[in-house]
């Protein structure tokens, strides 16, 4: 494999010496030995990926001081060691990115190792998983803490474990029952439970218990429902003052959760009021948006955590919390391109019941990302926390389809219909090419001569008199 070499600048060289060494980042000396230096690598493909600059030094300065120098390999030849182990325990390019960084007045090579978040749980050299906390490597020695990691990671999902408690809470239940009939009469409860792996040496699992009991909290107190509170505020964080109502437990089996929180968000969100234009006006947001992130927050969750959905209702934004970190490879950065369904079973067989709330499997905060636009409305934003994931829509205006062409000509030189569709989030050709023309009647827009049809394109006026003429203005 062939391995870069960048010639960086000075700054750059006095911005990796002043790196913090925290969650993400680490600085190693070159005498490294490469079996510890797979500890790091481990570490940070377990938890959410970083990057380690193998070569830097440093000086002790007094008792609470010190200053790194730079102080890389002679050649990139003398980190084969380092490679060599590296590529045995982390193949390249799968989870690693391997370059050589340095220039012709710096003191030889620095060995530049950015690590991804792993699918897998990956191990050094030493046979042990290790996990990035702060700036520390800590293994992974206990079967409990191992199996923490592995649902964390989403390599065993907590949907498969088996509860000590009576088959009878799934295949006498009201909810299997009427499923059966609606969906497979030719079939029986427990034949269809036991052909379908939700009951497993004559127990149920988690899974068929979210499904398919009547009352899932009886078995699952902790961790099956969810949660919604009204928060008549702004801010940041709700309290006490501000709540407007006893916080609304929502339970039952996930497929009539789903469906009752959707509603109940929705109503309670119709009920307020803020001040626009026209005075008191009430605000939406688009119903199928709430729906795709409370699906996708009760489908994907980390059910081995002892908390529920939570979806906290403001003034201006609506925040859905679901516990468990991302499963394997996906990060906030690819969870739109990118799918690994953490509880697979779940995904699927809720697939199966009549009018499903995972229409569309694996499309869910695409379509509530594309139902914002619809409406103008600010994107969802996603956020990792602590304790797991932050979907957050806003009640906030984006820019009028007319600014965000004009935005958009600041640094293209041309655009097209398709293009503006897709930026302003309409759906329609002709609308779009409205909004074209109401800018060209502006002297804010022309048609590119040279493209005709099919492959038309608009442009900022290029004629001299139009750009310092007056232009009327849209804003």
């Amino acid at each position: 494999m062939t391995i870069d070499t960048f010639e960086i600048s000075e700054s750059q060289v006095n911005q990796i010496l002043q790196i913090h060494e925290g969650h993400f980042s680490d600085l190693k000396r070159k005498e490294i030995k490469p079996a510890k230096l797979t500890q790091t690598l481990s570490a940070f493909a377990n938890a959410d990926g970083g990057e380690v600059y193998v070569g830097v030094g440093e000086l002790e300065k007094g008792e609470s001081l010190k200053e790194r120098f730079w102080d890389g390999f002679k050649t990139p030849e003398d980190a084969n060691g380092h490679l060599q182990t590296i590529q045995e325990f982390f193949p390249f390019e799968q989870y690693i990115n391997v370059s050589f960084l340095g220039s012709i007045k710096l003191n030889g090579f620095v060995l530049h190792i950015q690590v991804h978040k792993s699918k897998e749980i990956l191990t050094a050299s030493d046979g042990s998983p290790y996990v990035r906390r702060g700036a520390q490597n800590i293994p992974v020695k206990s079967h409990e803490d191992l199996k923490k990691l592995e649902f964390d990671k989403g390599t065993v999902s907590y949907e498969q474990q088996v509860l000590n408690l009576p088959v009878e809470m799934l295949t006498e239940s009201e909810v299997i029952k009427t499923f059966i009939s609606q969906v497979i009469p030719s079939s029986t409860p427990d034949a269809w439970l036991r052909k379908q792996l939700l009951i497993q040496s004559n127990k149920p699992t988690v899974a068929g218990i979210l499904l398919f009991a009547d009352e899932p909290q009886a078995a699952l107190p902790k961790q099956s429902g969810i949660k919604i509170f009204r928060y008549k505020t702004r801010d940041k964080e709700g309290s006490r003052q501000t709540l407007a109502f006893d916080p609304m437990t929502i339970e039952g089996n996930i497929y009539d959760q789903i469906k009752k929180a959707v509603n109940f968000t929705v109503k309670t969100v119709e009920d307020i009021k803020i001040l626009g234009e026209k005075g008191f006006e009430n605000i939406s947001y688009p119903e199928e948006a709430v729906h795709e992130i409370v699906t996708n927050a009760v489908l994907h969750r980390d059910y081995s955590k002892t908390s529920d959905v939570q979806i906290i209702i403001f003034d201006n934004r609506i925040e859905i919390l679901s516990p468990g970190k991302l499963p394997g490879h996906i990060t906030t950065q690819n969870i739109l391109e990118e799918q690994l369904a953490r509880n697979g079973a779940l995904v699927r067989l809720i697939n199966k019941f009549p009018d499903p709330p995972n229409k569309d499997v694996g499309e869910g905060l695409n379509t509530a990302f594309h139902a914002m636009r619809k409406l103008r409305l600010k994107e969802p934003e996603i956020e990792e926390t602590v304790s797991g994931l932050k979907v957050t829509i806003y009640h906030e205006p984006l820019a009028s389809p007319e600014e965000i062409v004009m935005k958009y000509l600041d640094s293209n030189e041309e655009i097209s219909n398709s293009i503006a569709r897709e930026l302003c989030g309409i759906d329609s050709e002709n609308e779009m090419k409205r909004v074209f023309q109401k800018l060209q009647a502006a002297n804010l827009l022309e048609r590119t001569p040279s493209k005709k049809g099919s492959a038309s394109t608009w442009r900022k006026p290029q004629n001299e008199q139009d750009i310092s003429g007056e232009q009327m203005s849209l804003f």
